[in-house]
């Protein structure tokens, strides 16, 4: 009994030492290729024992070394052998060398757009309404409360809770909400809403306001009093209840039709704050072959400090008696290149696990990256994956969520390759993802005045040979956002 415990102490102990570089690695897993470089530059920053060597100076500053042995003051008495470090074979080439990029290969920086958000344009256009000071305070707090899309989420009353005990100001609902008037009045038209409802209405308000010829007096009629059946298109209830004809009907729905139901989202091309995706891998096909390029050229190339080795070698040559503060700095110093250490590792093995991975992925999906056709995609779990490169499902799983693969048929997150499998008529493994291809295939070609209703879809797919349940279709269905039958319909 004793030696099993000492032994799960052992084993305990020795997962305990690996787990800072464990851990440095699943974090660098998560990190995509545009991030990726500024997380190096961080680390070269946070430990001087680390060198970019596209930066190195070769010239070094006099009285360098003196620096860094007043520098430190750490009390760590551990011993350890210098000649560890400066006899170690493998530091003069401690360094990383991205195999699948030449300098002779086009550079193309990955652009990124800038700009203020729709909150900052609502906040700019404040100076030109005449509001007083508690007023404008109020504006600010709406404003603050808005959501991405332009809406008021928050309850007035909870702003009135929010106003007293964040800025000391007592405001009643009816003040926040004289100002919450104001601020509808703003553009984007719409924003400042409490709902779609009241979104599309001040819209059609605006633009009747501005142009008063306009017949807008039944879109309007129709979200003020049928907004509910307008949702749930039960068309044949507001021909009744407001006593119209189809043509008239169309035509007002046609105008809501036009209607932003987002206003914030409609500034995001030109304010907007937005970041382009730059893939991790790129798969191109080179006479009906696959090659699998790792995309590098945003990660520098590391080594450790020739400084801080120098500084070793010079503390092991010298024969005299090394006082404390002396010693305390080398220990410092072996510190920093231990981390510089792992930290390079890391990167290696992060490249390594990303190439192994998608090489896995690419040969699993031979046939769908040579055809771009979405049904020849084969079921594949994670657990496919992980057993052929021989690593855990979470480190798959952590590549597959955040990873973009570039190929002839665009850009793809990893996880879209992954689907779960299924048995036709004729006892043959297909992907769900082909069944989803032909769901949203049947949905794109139905007449669109008579949707195809979920049993008709299930008794498609039937005839086809794919034998699923009706709920299953409907499942699958809501995983393509793809409405039911009757919100799918269009007049004529």
């Amino acid at each position: 009994m004793g030696k099993q415990g000492l032994s799960q102490s052992q084993r305990l102990a020795q997962v305990q030492k690996l787990s800072p570089q464990q851990i440095m690695l699943m974090k660098l897993l998560q990190i995509p290729t545009m991030a990726l470089e500024q997380r190096i530059k961080q680390e070269i920053e946070e430990n001087p024992a680390l060198e970019d060597t596209g930066e190195i100076d070769d010239e070094m500053n006099e009285g360098q070394e003196e620096d860094f042995e007043n520098e430190f003051d750490d009390k760590d008495s551990d011993e350890f052998d210098f000649s560890d470090y400066i006899g170690d074979d493998d530091i003069p080439s401690y360094k990383l060398q991205a195999n699948n990029y030449s300098k002779d290969d086009e550079h193309k920086e990955i652009p990124y757009a800038s700009g203020s958000t729709f909150h900052d344009h609502l906040f700019a256009q404040l100076g030109l309404r005449r509001l007083d000071e508690k007023q404008l305070t109020i504006a600010n707090t709406i404003i603050g409360n808005l959501d991405d899309s332009g809406y008021l989420q928050r309850e007035l009353n909870a702003m009135v809770d929010d106003l007293a005990f964040t800025q000391n100001l007592m405001a009643t609902s009816s003040e926040i909400l004289e100002v919450l008037r104001v601020i509808q009045e703003l553009d984007p038209a719409g924003v400042g809403a409490r709902n779609l409802k009241e979104c599309l209405l001040i819209q059609l308000r605006r633009k009747l306001d501005e142009n008063p010829d306009r017949d807008l007096e039944l879109p309007i009629l129709i979200l003020d009093r049928y907004f509910n059946e307008f949702t749930k298109k039960h068309y044949d209830k507001i021909l009744k209840k407001a006593r119209i004809t189809d043509e008239q009907l169309k035509i007002a729905i046609d105008e809501i039709l036009k209607l932003n139901p987002k206003p914030g989202n409609s500034m995001g091309e030109t304010i907007k704050t937005n970041q382009y995706i730059s893939p991790d891998f790129m798969i191109n096909i080179n006479d009906g072959k696959l090659e699998l390029t790792l995309n590098s050229r945003n990660t520098p190339e590391l080594r450790l400090s020739r400084t801080y080795m120098e500084m070793m070698e010079d503390y092991s040559a010298d024969k005299s008696k090394k006082s404390n503060q002396k010693k305390e700095a080398m220990l410092f110093v072996k510190r920093k290149i231990d981390s510089a250490k792992w930290f390079i590792d890391a990167i290696k093995q992060r490249q390594n696990t990303l190439y192994i991975t998608m090489q896995a992925i690419m040969n699993y999906q031979k046939e769908y990256f040579l055809t771009g056709d979405e049904t020849r995609l084969r079921p594949m779990i994670l657990k496919d994956i992980a057993d052929i490169v021989h690593l855990d499902i979470s480190t798959i799983s952590r590549v597959a969520n955040s990873k973009y693969a570039q190929t002839p048929y665009g850009t793809f997150l990893l996880k879209t390759f992954f689907s779960e499998k299924m048995q036709t008529d004729s006892g043959e493994e297909v992907s769900t993802r082909e069944i989803k291809k032909i769901l949203q295939d049947c949905v794109d070609g139905e007449g669109k005045q008579k949707p195809l209703t979920d049993e008709q879809l299930t008794s498609i797919l039937k005839e086809k040979g794919y034998n699923i349940a009706r709920r299953t279709v409907a499942k699958y269905r809501e995983q393509l956002n793809i409405p039911v039958a009757r919100l799918r319909k269009e007049l004529k």
